[in-house]
């Protein structure tokens, strides 16, 4: 049997931990990928001198690297897809109409809306990320929003399709760990999503209005749209690949071939209307397109892409697996859950401890596949145990894990916004209001016991939900 730590030994482990992470990254400002390694590496070693076998830990190192292992390989599918589909003109189109049709009053709206369609649609954030998402970026910088305001829409619109679509893998996930049906825990969500989602939205309208009445740079978008033009040949065939790729991930094709035919067609599409040779869409494959136009604001949306563009945030997806794992070996997760059995009371106790716990445990990890999988079926037992039904559980799960996931730098979603965007999870996060109001509401719901399901009476449970009166959607 594998040994784990006293729970003494847990809570240091789990404090000292926190402690390099935050002062490395707030304080000494090295980079995340250096300060999550040292960490993992103090973990480590704390944990063998505390006798924890040097096998045990190593096999937990092994599974979440291979639980990265996906994302990881959709991630520099994402940068080979870029850098194909500039140098075909499929961004580069969608950045010439984008400026022609959007304005600036408009423009963070339209984000947030286009993204969420999509999003829905595909039940894929990542998808809608690296590709409607980048082009996005490209045309905020023509109409000169802010990207900070940008991403954040991006992000806002992405993460609501995602969490709500029953196409999406971490809805999915969230429901079966929970036990819970699918369509039940998407309705139970809308308590905490649809509130931050329409604050978010209304703060877009606002922020829109501040740029209604200042002049558009009509000079400036006119070089832009006039230097794609002599750059690119500009046929409208080229929006066919993100067709394509929409169309097959709403039919639910497996992830990697999907990236794997758009990036096929991107570069089919590069030799028939750009004339690029097999070397030059090797290279942009590989480090990206690289092509100057002359002109630095186009240069500026282009060049990006390419295998090499991700794996700076591969290497910190790697170090996040090998900070989180010991603390899972070391069995600092159970320590937790078991204190919070032995101290909770009532309902309302144990559902704000079961959110701080995920929400830490999501942190310190980046990765809801790695939470979910872990926490959902140790947690679902405390909700039966004070007759609360589970979907209370998956709403949690998704609310302090996939909502939350932009704004983990660390994390697996968080670095690859960041990356895709080109924008650091510190410059959009305020822009994202969804992505922390889902937290807040949660909470409010807690407190006051609105929005809280008690378990159905086939389950034979008693609602002991004290302080606070339940309510089934």
């Amino acid at each position: 049997m594998q040994q784990i730590l006293s729970p003494v030994k847990g809570f240091i482990l789990l404090f000292l931990s926190i402690t390099v992470v935050l002062t490395g990254i707030m304080i000494i400002d090295a980079p995340t990928t250096i300060v999550l390694i040292s960490a993992g590496s103090l973990i480590i070693i704390l944990s063998l001198i505390w006798g924890i076998k040097w096998n045990d830990i190593e096999t937990d190192i092994l599974q979440s690297l291979n639980a990265m292992f996906k994302p990881i390989l959709i991630l520099l599918a994402v940068g080979m897809l870029i850098g194909s589909w500039i140098l075909s003109g499929t961004i580069p189109v969608l950045i010439y109409y984008g400026l022609m049709i959007l304005t600036p009053a408009i423009f963070l709206f339209a984000a947030v809306f286009i993204c969420s369609l999509m999003s829905i649609m595909a039940g894929t954030s990542w998808g809608t990320i690296g590709t409607v998402g980048v082009a996005l970026m490209g045309i905020s910088a023509g109409l000169g929003i802010p990207p900070s305001y940008t991403a954040g829409a991006i992000v806002v619109g992405a993460m609501f399709g995602d969490k709500l679509s029953p196409l999406s893998d971490t809805t999915v996930m969230a429901s079966a760990v929970s036990d819970v049906p699918l369509v039940e825990h998407i309705k139970h969500m809308l308590y905490t999503t649809i509130p931050g989602y329409i604050i978010s939205v209304i703060l877009y309208v606002i922020v829109g209005f501040q740029f209604s009445g200042q002049d558009i740079n009509k000079e400036k978008i006119d070089v832009i749209m006039s230097t794609l033009n002599e750059a690119f040949n500009l046929n409208l065939i080229l929006i066919f690949p993100p067709v394509i790729v929409l169309f097959l991930i709403y039919k639910r094709k497996p992830t990697l071939p999907v990236f794997g035919t758009g990036i096929l067609l991107g570069c089919i599409l590069a030799v028939i209307f750009q004339g690029s040779g097999l070397s030059e869409v090797a290279n942009a494959l590989n480090g990206g397109f690289s092509d100057s136009t002359g002109v630095k604001a186009v240069d500026e949306m282009l060049q990006r892409g390419g295998l090499n563009s991700m794996l700076e945030t591969t290497a910190l997806l790697i170090a996040a697996a090998f900070f989180g794992a010991p603390l899972r070996t070391s069995g600092v997760i159970t320590v937790i859950l078991e204190k919070i059995s032995e101290v909770t009371e009532h309902g309302k106790t144990m559902m704000m401890s079961s959110l701080t716990v995920h929400a830490l445990f999501f942190m310190v990890t980046g990765s809801y596949y790695v939470t979910f999988a872990v926490l959902g079926p140790m947690l679902k037992s405390l909700y039966d145990q004070f007759g609360l039904h589970r979907k209370n559980l998956s709403r949690t799960m998704e609310d302090t894990g996939t909502t939350l996931s932009p704004l983990i730098p660390w994390g697996v979603t968080g670095a690859f916004c960041s990356s895709t965007l080109q924008t650091p999870v510190t410059e959009y996060a305020l822009y994202a209001p969804m992505t922390y109001l889902a937290i807040v509401f949660a909470i409010v719901y807690i407190f006051t016991g609105y929005g809280i399901a008690a378990a159905t009476p086939e389950s034979g449970k008693q609602n002991i939900y004290k302080g606070g009166s339940s309510k089934n959607m």
